[in-house]
């Protein structure tokens, strides 16, 4: 599938032409913001079209600026999930604690966001649709860069030069790996690995999570309304990263099925559920670490270049404002100092908030009794207080205005 379209106003100079690989959130964004600078967009998702539903996500601090000056921020106000409150249960089934969920997430209630993925992708992609071509069903197949481009080759078949490239291709990129080397030299592994899909709701939850914890395992059921689906949650520890597993759902439902043999709750009916569920999505709890992200005419942005984990809660905030400040160092910048301003003025923020997990992120699936009963001492004592102070990392930077969009 090809949409193609014209930028809103006619310029008189030859617009600098790009690719974006990936069409998740990172991706989007940057094309929104840089056919806003006049560039010719190009971009290529492996998926044969947009992908829908999804784990909830957050937008928090400086992305919501990002989403507002994109104009997308009424849309996402709409989708906007209403949970109200955390169940924590024992081991044994009982409950532990119940607690809003601002307290644990730093999050502003009214302010902050948290839509499904789907939602969020939705709403990029409407804003950009009609300016940029997307191609959908197709991926880059190899890259050539020159003094004066970089030669793409796609899977498809089709051969294209473009003045720079940029992977918006998510953690286990193929981008970053054919450009700088295996993803093992990058990829921080924080010694847990998770899988996600939807299920029946026949447990009767409602705008609520409900989370089951022994040592080293967590299970949650997420409700995000009164649907009569729940995404499903299976977090354990795992002592090396499976990189055998992340392109083989076989491997993956086996690795947690085996996790998860003995565990009691509800947790044989969801391991049934996955066994059939066809949104499955597994991986390792990681950070993605680069000394730079960009090479020549190649630059990466979001996940590719710096995920923060689901531990710090700010993938998609991450991905958003460096779209837009990468998007935005290019304005009237080639791309040698462009890519170099994009660095300078986003990599602060970024290691702040990978920081984060050591604001008890990780805490929240012990590894052991002893740090589970700790735990869970705390929650108890956070289940009588009011929700927390936003976290600074989550604004600590401010947008720049850059070059005023032609």
């Amino acid at each position: 599938m090809t949409r193609t379209g014209l930028p809103r106003d006619v310029r008189a100079t030859p617009r600098r032409t790009v690719l974006i690989s990936g069409a998740g959130v990172a991706g989007p964004a940057l094309a929104f913001w840089l056919n806003r600078y006049g560039f010719a967009v190009t971009v290529v998702e492996k998926a044969g079209a947009l992908r829908d539903g999804g784990y909830p996500v957050d937008v928090r601090g400086t992305a919501l600026e990002v989403v507002r000056r994109m104009g997308v921020l009424p849309r996402l106000r709409d989708a906007h999930i209403d949970l109200r409150r955390l169940i924590f249960l024992d081991g044994d089934g009982s409950e532990v604690a119940s607690v809003k969920p601002h307290t644990l997430t730093g999050g502003v209630e009214g302010r902050d966001l948290e839509v499904r993925r789907g939602d969020l992708t939705g709403a990029l992609y409407a804003a950009v649709r009609d300016d940029v071509e997307f191609l959908f069903d197709d991926s880059v197949d190899s890259l050539d860069q020159s003094a004066h481009g970089v030669d793409v080759t796609f899977r498809g078949g089709g051969r294209r030069t473009f003045d720079m490239v940029f992977g918006a291709d998510g953690v286990h990129s193929a981008t970053r790996a054919s450009v700088f080397g295996p993803e093992e030299q990058f990829h921080r592994y924080l010694g847990y690995c998770f899988a996600g899909f939807t299920m029946p709701n026949t447990f009767g939850l409602s705008h609520e999570t409900v989370m089951w914890n022994a040592p080293g395992r967590a299970a949650a059921l997420y409700a995000v309304g009164d649907d009569d689906e729940v995404h499903a949650f299976l977090n354990f520890v795992h002592p090396q990263a499976p990189f055998h597993a992340f392109r083989n759902p076989e491997a993956q439902r086996d690795l947690v099925a085996a996790a998860f043999a003995d565990a009691g709750w509800e947790v044989p009916g969801m391991l049934a559920a996955l066994r059939d569920a066809d949104d499955l999505f597994f991986d390792g709890v990681c950070q993605i670490r680069m000394p730079r992200w960009s090479r020549g005419r190649v630059a990466l942005v979001g996940d590719a270049a710096y995920a923060p984990s689901f531990l710090t809660g700010q993938g998609s905030s991450l991905a958003l404002v460096g779209a837009y400040m990468l998007a935005g160092s290019l304005a009237d910048r080639d791309h040698a100092a462009g890519f170099a301003a994009y660095e300078h003025g986003t990599r602060a923020f970024v290691t702040l908030n990978q920081e984060l997990i050591g604001e008890g992120g990780a805490p929240l699936f012990p590894t052991t009794a002893r740090a589970l009963e700790q735990r869970n001492d705390m929650l108890r004592e956070l289940s009588a207080m009011p929700s927390a102070e936003a976290r600074p990392a989550h604004s600590a930077l401010t947008l720049p205005a850059f070059m005023p969009p032609a």
